[in-house]
């Protein structure tokens, strides 16, 4: 059964969000099956401190995987985390999401003026903001290319999504593997991300796939990636005490809440010091209603402080997932919740487009590409 979170496939640019790239053509990320996007391209910005960044070269994958609980969480039966009252986010000037201005959406709007579909696919798709992804292992250059999105998102007074994709051994080999030759390397790198955040609030969508799609490892590797993972989320919130920083849970189809949770709080998910919580659904087609409950099992199983909570891919889970389990453009699919930071439901942070609605798993087009014809379908 597919069950992974989603698949990526390098393709230049990112997955289903805005892809910041650097001189290399990263690889993909997907568990099984590939899991493509493209975005904004950060290769074709200038490398600089100020504002104009772009988006990802690809992104995470939907992969086949066990998942012991199709679709729905089951009870978690570890201790409940404390019950005390979560301190509220701010709700002042950072509230609103920052939308990139380059992305594949926005060159096709603007190269289409005449299409048919051009106003549907601009005012339902296009509009929104959506993540950037940093998909690929440059170091000479990832500093720039973060600053240059955080800067424009602090300009305009606005919170950007990032999602740092350079895990060694991501997509275990598939279809969207690359990343990072080492976990020294991978070190190296975050801590040169790091350095480009800034101090404004930003979210960051740590390494998509990295802890459900971990059983690839043997137990050591395991606890080596975790370990890396734990490190990450400190020298980020070290960096920007504003950054709120989320870890891999998957799903709701794919592994049971006390068993992500076990691996979660290997890899530093539980710990204040390193996380803000969880993140699920990432380039997948699960209901939020789905995922809320699963996320919130996870956060039971997990422990750690009340503050923690969990941000949501909603970008195509309008009509929920497939019931054949298909995760490759499949039919019948339309655009979930718009991404805010306003949910209205308690331990749930935001709603996130994560993958950019429109571009392809590799089926309607080729994967990581803008393909007017599947975003038209989804967003009528």
């Amino acid at each position: 059964m597919v069950a992974a979170a989603s698949v990526v496939v390098a393709v230049g640019t990112a997955a289903g969000m805005l892809t910041a790239l650097g001189g290399e053509d990263p690889g993909g990320a997907g568990a099984g099956h590939p899991r493509v996007t493209h975005s904004v391209r950060l290769d074709a910005l200038p490398v600089s401190p100020h504002p104009s960044v772009s988006s990802r070269s690809a992104s995470p994958s939907v992969s086949p995987s066990p998942s012991p609980t199709a679709g729905k969480p089951t009870s978690a039966p570890s201790p409940k985390r404390n019950s005390t009252k979560r301190e509220p986010r701010s709700t002042d000037a950072a509230t609103r999401l920052y939308r990139h201005p380059d992305s594949q959406v926005l060159d096709w709007v603007r190269a289409h003026p005449g299409d048919p579909r051009r106003d549907v696919i601009a005012s339902r798709i296009a509009g929104h903001p959506a993540a950037v992804w940093f998909a690929d292992h440059t170091p000479a250059t990832i500093t720039s290319r973060v600053r240059a999105v955080t800067a424009a998102g602090a300009a305009q007074g606005r919170v950007p999504v990032l999602v740092p994709y350079a895990i060694p051994d991501r997509d275990c080999g598939g279809h969207s593997e690359g990343g990072a030759p080492d976990l020294d390397a991978y070190d190296a790198w975050i801590d040169r991300f790091a350095a480009g955040l800034g101090s404004g609030e930003v979210i960051v969508v740590l390494e998509p796939d990295s802890v459900a799609q971990s059983e690839c490892l043997t137990a050591g590797e395991r606890a080596d990636r975790f370990a890396s993972l734990a490190r990450a989320g400190r020298v980020m919130k070290d960096a920007d005490p504003a950054a709120r920083v989320y870890y891999d849970a998957g799903h709701s189809g794919w592994h049971a809440p006390a068993k992500q949770a076990g691996w979660l709080k290997q890899a530093g998910a539980a710990s204040a010091d390193s996380s803000d919580g969880v993140f699920s659904n990432v380039s997948n087609f699960h209901a939020t209603a789905d995922e809320v409950a699963y996320d919130r099992a996870v956060l039971d199983a997990l422990g750690g402080p009340a503050s923690l909570g969990a941000v949501i891919d909603t970008s195509r889970n309008g009509n929920g997932a497939p019931a054949d389990g298909e995760w490759c453009d499949p039919d019948g699919r339309s655009l979930g919740r718009a991404p805010t930071l306003t949910t209205g439901m308690g331990r749930v942070d935001a709603y996130l487009w994560v993958k950019l609605p429109g571009e392809s798993d590799g089926c309607r087009g080729e994967p990581g590409t803008f393909t007017p014809s599947y975003a038209y379908d989804l967003a009528r």
